[in-house]
């Protein structure tokens, strides 16, 4: 690392840790040349695939527009940030393993549908109203009765695998 004082190539590492929840690490530096101080942090840089539009366009994946896009769905809703980091990790998680140079907004739509269906049916209901772009007063009633025979077919799993054990 270069001093930024004198330009030194050659400095010294006086002290580390961790910042920023074992995100990155922040590392005191000095300069045995002009006896300068400094600090420097590194982190991962993690690449993901690029997003291809439904015209075709191509952009690069931004984390903030996903939070976003949660946030819209979740205001007023008893959801709390924790809940919500977990679940653009997870999404995050997800583009990482998913090995491809480009993810389709489909795609990544769905997975966020998937994953507010698991935080809160009611802002399910509102971010699939814009993605899905409902045009009716019909089409949230489909979606409603959908989300109501996954439900209870979940409940009936459930109470089928307590009976067996």
């Amino acid at each position: 690392m270069h001093c930024p004082f004198c330009k030194e190539e050659d400095t010294k590492v006086i002290d580390s840790r961790l910042g920023n929840n074992g995100r990155t690490v922040r590392r005191r530096r000095e300069c045995p040349t002009c006896t300068g101080r400094f600090t420097t942090y590194e982190a991962i840089e993690m690449s993901f695939p690029r997003i291809v539009k439904r015209d075709g366009r191509r952009s690069n994946f931004d984390e903030a527009k996903l939070r976003d896009g949660f946030l819209k769905a979740l205001e007023k809703r008893p959801v709390g940030d924790e809940q919500i980091e977990v679940a653009v990790t997870a999404i995050k998680n997800r583009l990482h393993a998913c090995s491809e140079r480009e993810v389709s907004a489909s795609t990544l739509g769905h997975w966020v549908m998937d994953q507010l269906r698991d935080l809160d049916l009611v802002a399910y209901v509102r971010f699939a109203s814009v993605y899905l772009s409902f045009d009716d007063p019909e089409a949230f009633v489909q979606e409603i009765r959908k989300l109501k025979l996954e439900e209870t077919k979940k409940v009936v799993n459930k109470h089928e695998t307590t009976v067996t054990e």
